[in-house]
């Protein structure tokens, strides 16, 4: 049979360390209540941002063009090796 002051002893500090868990997920969540708005108001800069970099290329370059004219090798393809 457990001893109760050992099963009531272990009892006291798992409730102790889901207090300390409790309390720093409570503080995590103010943090990011506090950033939220900051994060609200950089959406529109981050629209204006994409669009920016959405914007059409005006094609591949001359180096580009004169590899893609030229023949590849192909690549060796990897051995494994062979045990007797």
């Amino acid at each position: 049979m457990k001893d109760i002051h050992e099963v009531l002893r272990r009892k006291q500090a798992k409730y102790a360390q889901l207090g300390k868990q409790i309390e720093m997920l409570q503080q995590a969540a103010e943090k990011l209540r506090e950033v939220a708005p900051l994060l609200a108001e950089n959406d529109e800069d981050d629209a204006t941002i994409l669009s920016e970099i959405d914007e059409p290329n005006p094609g591949p370059s001359k180096a580009v063009a004169a590899a893609a004219g030229q023949p590849t090798k192909p690549l060796p393809r990897p051995m494994t090796p062979r045990w007797p």
